[in-house]
């Protein structure tokens, strides 16, 4: 990112739009302090950084990767309305300045904008918050700086938002302790946690490791920075907003001081952001494990744990991570959890509606994209068969959009004789008066699954023997 030091232009004015105030209200990482087995004599190479980490923040090389990677990511803008698009002009105009602010203390991070996207449970929504797009490159710049630090003290057993880690390992992990026996699993659910991490408590565990305090400075002002919502402001007094480069890496150092704590007390457990599993011999253990736990991370994280979701169960009963499990010959195996498949059905619902005006080639180019992406997350369940019942249900719905589209009766006798069947079949079904679904059946010998798949549309089946891992 070559950039100038002209300033002419200034920037767009902070929180435009923002002239209300409620003051009644308030998709990697950073470094982090030392542990407990982390002493004064066993220091890192990364050490010698820490009180000149804002430095490092700023550095060209590090400024110019995190651009980089925030085009990369793309998204939406954030309330000042500027787009990715805009972010090289405007940084070359006015790098020096935000960068001469940003040493002095200066500088003051625009609010987020909040989203709202639908939950599982129909009704709910998750909350998101979108930083400008300026505050996206400075926080990734910082993210870059202090996750190596960070990283050297996660714990193993940590999967979620780090590097050469994801969800598929956070998952084999769990395989490999109920196959050891470990069958009994306090399946934790932690209230809203973005939006309830106490301020305070995580600077101070920042400051552990972060000795530069203009970076601890500059932290706390993103987390304070409030929320725009329907054009009225919002102070945040808790809370990391969920959207920005930041945010995971400021939810894994708050909560690997659980995990250290469930380490200490020699628990097995697996976490994969705020979504941990605490893996137990019995029953017993695992209540009690649960009733143990629940005061220090009340009492010391100052986390809200939702006692409704929150429970002991059987490995078989639980949801993690889409996924369920399943004991054969006696071993674990995966299986896609049955509100994963509603989840993924009312997806494919969407994609085949036939009113949403798309054309043909659009449709299939979405839902092969859709296809493609769920069955590699979900290839390491048992689903063959699963998916042979849903093929057939999708070529249905297919079936019925091309028959919506052949709705007249000579489109019908020209587009049927294509497939060549005989001149009886061409009238019969040219001429049916049956409503679309019911119709749809008619097409079986016509848009064959072979000729569905000619059409360019993938089978989640098909996909799945080709990837599959069992």
């Amino acid at each position: 990112m070559n950039v100038t030091e002209d300033e002419s232009k200034g920037r767009k004015p902070h929180g435009e739009g923002c002239t209300q105030r409620d003051t009644a209200e308030r998709e990697e990482y950073a470094g982090a302090s030392a542990h407990s087995g982390i002493t004064e004599n066993n220091r890192t190479d990364t050490d010698s950084r820490r009180d000149n980490l804002l430095e490092e923040i700023l550095k060209k090389d590090n400024l110019n990767q995190a651009y980089k990677q925030v085009k990369r990511n793309k998204g939406a803008g954030g309330v000042d309305g500027m787009q990715v698009d805009e972010l090289l002009t405007y940084l070359r105009q006015n790098q020096g300045r935000l960068l001469q602010e940003i040493r002095e203390g200066r500088y003051k991070p625009n609010p987020v904008r909040r989203v709202e996207i639908p939950k599982e449970v129909k009704g709910k929504t998750r909350e998101l918050g979108i930083p400008t797009v300026v505050d996206r490159v400075i926080q990734q710049a910082i993210a870059q700086v202090l996750s190596p630090i960070f990283e050297k003290q996660f714990h193993q057993n940590s999967f979620g938002f780090r590097p050469r880690r994801g969800a598929h390992d956070a998952l084999k992990e769990c395989q490999r302790l109920a196959n050891e026996g470990h069958i009994h699993v306090v399946d934790m659910d932690l209230e809203k946690f973005f939006d309830k991490v106490c301020h305070s408590k995580l600077v101070e565990v920042l400051s552990r490791t972060v000795k530069d305090g203009r970076v601890i400075s500059l932290i706390h002002k993103y987390m304070n920075a409030g929320v725009l919502i329907h054009g009225m402001f919002h102070n945040t007094t808790v809370g990391v907003p969920q959207g920005g480069p930041l945010s995971p890496l400021l939810s894994n150092i708050m909560l690997n001081e659980l995990d250290k704590e469930l380490e200490k007390r020699g628990h097995k457990f697996v976490r994969y952001a705020d979504d941990c599993m605490i893996l137990c011999r019995s029953e017993r253990g695992a209540n009690r494990t649960l009733e143990n736990i629940v005061p220090f991370i009340e009492g010391k994280l100052f986390l809200k744990v939702n006692e409704e979701k929150t429970s002991v169960a059987y490995i078989s009963t639980v949801k993690f991570l889409g996924y369920a499990f399943y004991r054969h010959k006696g071993k674990y195996r995966f299986r896609v959890h049955k509100k994963s498949v509603v989840k993924m059905k009312s997806r494919l619902k969407e994609l085949t509606e036939r009113n949403n005006g798309w054309s043909n080639e659009s449709r299939i180019q979405r839902i092969n994209q859709y296809i493609t992406g769920w069955t590699n997350y979900f290839k390491l369940a048992d689903m063959k068969s699963l998916l042979k019942n849903i093929d057939e249900w999708l070529r249905r719905r297919i079936r019925a959009i091309y028959w919506k589209q052949w709705k007249k009766v000579k489109t019908r006798y020209r587009m049927i004789r294509k497939y060549d069947v005989p001149e009886w079949v061409v009238h019969e079904m040219a001429n049916c008066h049956k409503g679309i679904w019911r119709a749809s059946i008619l097409l079986n010998n016509v848009l064959t699954i072979k000729a569905i798949a000619d059409l360019g549309y993938k089978t989640l089946s098909g996909y799945y023997l080709e990837i599959c891992v069992n």
